[in-house]
């Protein structure tokens, strides 16, 4: 039996009653001195605990798919994810002054702390001049940025981003962004890329779905517009949509299919790692629309492919065929992307809602930015 099957669940919840019953039956047997009675006593009201963390365990993680199986569990599910195409139905003072570096630190692989063998990563204040929106993230420069092979050349940058409420260390320590980067690089799989780090959550602990909320933060704007403008003032990026691209999961994975959607101009590929592909309207979110449904429209990534002109740019998705809750609504995404733009998935056998699934992911789809953006 999977381990988010229904009968898991109620054998374990059934066993947590049996026990909590045996242990009202035989209580009054137990309750009399002696070392068998004690260990009665204290075997019976393990069991019953157990059973019953075990119950709400389960029921956690079949509401929120942290697990897909066992092995998900165990950490025996390691093989990396497979790209998969489909086909068409299947350094500048402007930016320097919106961009404050406050801290320097260096990633941790081999040789990291010398910038030429092991690249630099810079704790950053992103201030958008046309949002508004003032941020926080982390800018991995990669070995070759400090090299002389690479000097007066720009690179591709990608924004990376964490799912709600989510860190941005959690790029750095929990998914090793830039230490995936830098080994798949040497491993000659990928060309180095800048990677600005940082979480969607830009009015905490607002979550605005990465939406220009009107009268409220204009988080839009600020990933489309004031992000890439500030990057490339202060670093040697490229500043065409060719140079940029966007991943994330969770809500920054539907935040970065959206902003690749809806700004083609400004990011040539995306990838949305355990996506979901429309705006949330939660207590988390407020009122994100304040009742205009063509905002509400623009916010669902379906809509606009059903009803918007097929714009260019690359897709990546993510899903699971166990495991995830969101395998049927990216198979219809795939469906409908329809050409000049074009769409790549990766499909795990099993696989929950969590860091050990996108570390599996990650090496990948890296590599499937690495190929779709430029340096120049």
């Amino acid at each position: 039996m999977g381990l988010t099957s229904t009968a898991v669940l109620a054998v374990v919840a059934a066993a947590a009653v049996a026990l909590f019953a045996a242990t009202v039956r035989f209580w009054p047997r137990l309750a009399r001195p002696g070392a068998r009675a004690v260990s009665g006593r204290i075997g019976l009201l393990l069991a019953t605990q157990l059973t019953l963390f075990a119950a709400v365990g389960l029921a956690a993680n079949n509401a929120f798919l942290f697990y897909g199986s066992w092995a998900d569990l165990f950490g025996q599910q390691q093989e990396l994810g497979v790209v998969t195409d489909h086909e068409d139905g299947a350094e500048g003072s402007e930016g320097s002054r919106h961009m404050t570096r406050i801290a320097t630190q260096h990633p941790d692989v081999p040789g990291g702390r010398v910038p030429s063998a092991g690249g630099r990563i810079d704790k950053v204040v992103i201030s958008g001049r046309t949002s508004g929106v003032e941020s926080p993230a982390y800018v991995y420069l990669p070995a070759e940025y400090f090299q002389a092979a690479y000097a007066g050349r720009t690179f591709p940058a990608a924004v990376v981003l964490t799912g709600y409420p989510g860190t941005a260390e959690n790029l750095l320590k929990g998914l090793r962004y830039p230490q995936t980067a830098h080994e798949r690089v040497k491993a000659g799989k990928a060309r180095p890329m800048v990677l600005v780090m940082l979480r969607p959550t830009v009015a905490p602990p607002r979550d605005t779905e990465c939406v220009d909320v009107p009268k409220g933060p204009r988080t839009e704007t600020f990933f489309a517009k004031d992000l890439p403008e500030a990057v490339a003032g202060s670093y040697r990026v490229g500043k065409k949509a060719r140079n940029w691209g966007i991943i994330g999961n969770s809500t920054g994975g539907y935040c970065a299919l959206k902003i690749g959607m809806l700004h083609p101009d400004r990011y040539a590929a995306s990838a949305g790692l355990s996506a979901y592909y429309r705006a949330a309207e939660d207590p988390t979110t407020g009122d994100l629309f304040h009742g205009r449904q063509e905002l509400r429209d623009r916010a669902d990534l379906m809509w606009n492919l059903e009803n918007r002109p097929p714009s260019g740019g690359s897709f990546l998705v993510t899903t699971s065929r166990e495991g995830e809750g969101n395998l049927r609504s990216t198979m219809k995404f795939i469906e409908k992307v329809k050409a000049p733009a074009r769409v790549s998935s990766i499909v795990l056998d099993s696989g929950g809602h969590n860091f050990t699934t996108w570390r599996r992911e990650i090496p990948p789809a890296l590599e499937w930015l690495s190929a779709r953006l430029s340096a120049d």
